[in-house]
């Protein structure tokens, strides 16, 4: 029969869903924890948290967040006026790390949680990395003459200059003695100064030099060894024969080459003490290119482009003086962008060219250098001189640089032909570039010639308005008369409004602008104008095209998700944003490709359809087409009666326990979204696998009532093994079907066990009751039994019993003997214990828990024992005992008491302090932790002995229920 109950008692805890009737939807609260490799932790500054960390080491920062729906959570930076973020994440509990910090990491970081309930919640710390730089060393000298005593004074200047954080602290030393203000009469030392180029600086200043300030000197940089940072430093000779350093480039100024040759620049140190070492830079500091080499102070650019030309400065430095610095620069010869244009007689208002009046041809190139650049004139094939009547010029000042004219002077029929504009460099290797302008006849109205027809510009018939479909590849077209035919240049008559490539301007040369792929964007009126260049210098010409894009309708909603029981009726709707052209011929509604209704518009904008009550039949995607003459809008709506996904509490008080070692439990707990949007629930599917597994472990939850809306339901999991980490997948079922799932992560942590409220702890069982040994101590705790521990070499120190006098009972010492010694601590830390709240919406008081344990103190060497209190997110330089005592207190067990009032989940810890020698032995038994304040007398030992424990165990529980039902039957 009891049996037969355990089973019962079994299945209503691990397989039944319990349902809580309260509205758990909570807004967001925040804190941030830390972790990693903090120097220090300063808790509230100013009301700012600031946590300090050295260059290199790992920050960890975890927020942790409470809330339902769970809230979403962001981190964000923010270092002086810019903001970085650089991290979105919708996990849970983020932890923001970042390995290897740099200074530039450091800075204020905000948490932000929000899951739409009130304001988000946000918290933030200031991370501050410190950091040590090597200092380096200058040395400046000063010759100045005092007239009226005829002598010259030398002085020398050593500054030592190292950026750190915190502000970092300099000392001078000479050989191995440290130099100080006062300390020799020669010597005179500025205290540190800052400037924002240098930091932190200090100097020394060697007055008058004489013999002895010849030699070795160091200057050592420290920040105290705060974050463990060593002190670092460096060392300088000074000797008679220091000195700036000087150079020489073994090149010429400028250097011209043809491009594809190969540049070799050599600098050469000429003076300085140390050595100078030798950099090679380019363009104000700019990198040097890709294919550059620098070896032994030589320059090498090998197959040298235009790009690559500049000036390139060799740098000397010793720390000496100032650097030394000389430059050369590179000249990349070239020739490009030929082009010409001709104006008429500039006497005469007119845009033709006649016989008997000027016509002016400039041709124009850019060259470099272009002091080389070179002109010629050909007609016909032929060297063309200036003459009077054919003036050659190349310094016109109305005219840009690299330009040549050639003006002929009364122009007559045998000026007839193709006339050549020849560019070139002197020096050769460059190609030449050549322009060539037909001068032809044509025969127009009695009376004069024209040789030269001025541009005109014409739309043709039919393509301005020109319409055209999204999409569709547009060729827009201005056609262009003259004799030479010049350029043409395209832009948007709004001007504000960019070309299709994105840029202002487009050229065409063959009247034609192509715009592939046309978007409703590009609508409007584009403006065709011709160019000065090839073609005449005369007022430019200019044509207007308009461009109208035709779209399909623009409808909303796009897309949509209606979710809906059976037996209920819903209304479709989709609605004309806007379309062009505006008037929209027709529409057609249809479930999957099952047509439903169709019709054409009146004066409305919408169209609706309509299901009474719906249907098993009645589920599935609705498409609504909205015609015009581009095409057609889709408004699509998926309709079906899936559930909505649960959404998991995460803000479970104690939600893991631990029956036996290697097995622990979970209780899992959610309330589900919008439960009245579709049928009811009737169950749940449950999966769950181990993190990283492949196959699922199924089973269905029965859901014996209606969920409400904010009901929080319950399932615990058992069997769970332990420290194993499982994914959980949870998915609603209605008689339509299975609706969506939601999945989260299931961690092992220490867990209380049992509740809080009873828990007691004897150290009976080899787990010592989830307690472990702290890893940051010199020594471990030790669980042992009089019966079992070797008493040989400490026989005056000890418990021979545990706290019930039991020889076989156990208990934790710490052992004293060799090799500890003085100081060394053993720390015992017990498991995680969470502070229960009095509501699902956190605590409104913190409890208070009576913390008590039997301590054992006998032996002439005894040290002192701690208790600490650790709570979740308190640093360890913030721990103080709650409970100390030192010395030897006799060869019996005493009781201690302390209340606790914890804020949030904490930790009690031991501390043993090994004493001055070895008959120190400290012993701890049954810890225990009670609600409560506690009582003002702790018992005696001897009361203390003969109380029963102060727990009740679960198997006595069930006893007592059995034996109830049991008289029931009867």
């Amino acid at each position: 029969m009891l049996l037969a109950l355990i089973g019962i008692l079994h299945n209503i805890v691990g397989v039944g869903v319990s349902q809580w009737c309260c509205h758990l939807a909570a807004p967001p609260t925040v804190r941030i924890v830390h972790s990693g490799h903090a120097c220090n932790v300063e808790e509230e500054r100013y009301s700012e948290r600031v946590y300090t960390i050295r260059e290199g080491e790992t920050l960890e920062l975890t927020c942790l967040v409470t809330g339902h729906p769970r809230p979403q959570i962001r981190w964000t930076k923010t270092a002086g006026s810019a903001s970085d973020r650089f991290q979105d994440s919708s996990v849970f509990n983020e932890t923001l790390h970042i390995a290897q910090i740099q200074r530039h990491q450091g800075g204020r970081y905000y948490c932000k949680a929000e899951n739409g309930l009130g304001s988000p919640a946000i918290k933030s710390i200031r991370v501050d990395v410190y950091y040590l730089d090597p200092p380096i060393v200058t040395v400046h000298q000063s010759i100045g003459e005092a007239k009226e005593q005829f002598y010259y004074e030398r002085t020398v200047f050593l500054r030592c200059v190292a950026n750190s954080n915190p502000p970092v602290r300099y000392s001078w030393h000479r050989g191995r003695d440290l130099l100080s203000q006062g300390s020799d009469k020669g010597v005179e030392i500025y205290e540190p100064f800052f400037t924002q180029l240098q930091g932190e600086t200090k100097i020394l200043k060697l007055k008058n030099l004489r013999p002895k300030d010849y030699a070795n000197y160091s200057c050592v940089a420290s920040v105290r060894n705060v974050c463990g940072i060593p002190d670092t430093n460096v060392v300088f000779t000074l000797s008679n024969k220091t000195a700036s350093p000087a150079i020489k480039l073994l090149v010429e100024d400028p250097i011209v080459v043809n491009p594809d040759q190969t540049v070799a620049l050599v600098c050469i140190t000429t003076a300085g003490e140390p050595p100078p070492s030798l950099t090679w830079t380019s363009g104000g500091g700019a990198a040097l290119p890709e294919r550059s080499q620098v070896k032994d102070g030589t320059l090498t650019l090998r197959n040298i482009s235009s790009a690559e030309a500049g000036v390139y400065s060799c740098v000397a430095s010793n720390n000496v003086g100032n650097p030394a610095k000389k430059s050369t620069t590179i000249i990349v010869r070239a020739l490009k962008k030929g082009r010409f244009w001709i104006t008429p007689d500039p006497y005469h208002n007119d845009d033709n060219i006649q016989i008997g009046r000027e016509v002016k041809i400039s041709c124009q190139v850019e060259a470099t250098p272009p002091e080389e650049l070179v002109f010629g004139w050909l007609k016909n094939g032929r060297t063309l001189r200036s003459s009077e009547r054919m003036v050659i010029t190349q310094t016109d000042p109305d005219v840009s640089p690299g330009t040549t004219n050639l003006d002929i002077i009364d122009l007559k029929f045998t000026d007839f032909g193709t006339y050549t504009c020849v560019a070139s460099l002197k020096h050769g290797g460059i190609p030449e570039i050549s322009i060539d302008v037909n001068i032809s006849s044509t025969t127009v109205p009695p009376l004069f010639f024209s040789f030269l027809v001025p541009p005109s510009l014409a739309v043709p018939r039919g393509r301005s308005p020109l319409v055209a479909r999204e999409g569709d590849t547009v060729d827009l077209e201005c056609v262009v008369t003259g004799k030479p035919k010049p350029i043409l240049l395209w832009t948007r008559a709004d001007r504000e409004a960019p070309m299709p490539d994105g840029s202002g301007q487009m050229e065409s040369y063959d009247g034609v602008l192509r715009i592939p792929n046309v978007t409703r964007e590009m609508s409007g009126q584009y403006r065709c104008q011709t160019s000065q260049y090839n073609g005449f210098n005369v007022k430019p010409r200019e044509a207007v095209v308009e461009l109208i894009v035709q779209y399909p309708p623009t409808v909303e909603p796009t897309q949509m998700e209606i979710r809906q029981g059976l037996s209920r009726p819903i209304l479709l709707s989709c609605r004309v944003l806007r379309a062009h052209p505006s008037r929209v011929l027709r529409y057609e509604w249809r479930l999957g490709s099952k047509p439903l209704q169709a019709g054409h518009f009146d004066t409305r904008d919408e169209t609706e359809y309509t299901i009474p009550a719906l249907a098993q039949e009645h589920y599935g995607e609705y498409v609504c087409e909205i015609f015009n003459e581009a095409g057609a809008g889709r408004c699509i709506f998926n309709v079906t009666a899936k559930a909505y996904a649960p959404e998991f509490y995460y803000d479970t008080y104690s939600p893991i326990w631990q029956n036996r070692p290697r097995v622990y439990g979970f209780k899992l707990q959610w309330t589900q979204m919008n439960p009245d949007a579709v049928d009811s629930i009737v169950a749940y599917r449950l999966g769950i696998r181990q993190t990283g597994q492949q196959r699922w472990w199924e089973q269905e939850i029965p859901v014996e009532a209606p969920i409400r809306r904010g009901e929080l339901l319950t399932y615990n999991l058992t069997e769970l093994i332990r420290p194993e980490a499982y994914e959980v997948r949870l998915t609603p079922i209605t008689p339509f079907g299975e609706g969506d799932s939601t999945v989260r992560i299931v961690t092992y942590s220490a867990p209380v066990n049992p509740h809080l409220r009873e828990f007691h702890c004897s150290f009976e069982e080899e787990p010592i009751c989830l307690f472990i040994q702290d890893k940051n101590d010199e020594f471990d705790w030790t669980r042992h039994s009089a019966a079992t521990r070797d008493t040989k070499y400490t026989p005056n120190t000890g418990p021979s019993g545990d706290r019930a006098g039991s020889k076989q009972g156990y208990y934790m010492y710490i052992e004293t003997s060799r090799p500890r010694k003085l100081g060394d601590r053993a720390r015992l830390v017990s498991p995680i214990f969470n502070v229960a709240p009095k509501s699902p919406y956190g605590l409104s008081n913190p409890p208070t828990y009576c913390f008590s344990f039997f301590y054992h103190m006998y032996g002439k060497h005894i040290g002192t024992l701690n208790a600490f209190l650790k709570q979740k997110g308190q640093s360890a330089s913030a721990e103080s005992p709650i409970w100390t005592l030192t010395g030897n207190q006799g060869d019996r067990w005493r009781q201690a008491k302390v209340s606790i009032h914890p804020t949030a989940s904490f930790q009690v810890a031991f501390e043993g302090v090994r004493g001055p020698g070895i008959e120190g032995d400290i012993a701890i038994d049954d810890v225990v932790l009670e609600e409560g304040e506690c009582p003002n007398t702790p018992p005696s030992p001897e009361e203390s002995s003969k109380a029963p424990p102060s727990h009740i165990h679960i198997w006595l529980l069930v006893a007592t229920v059995a034996m109830t039902l049991l008289r029931g039957q009867r």
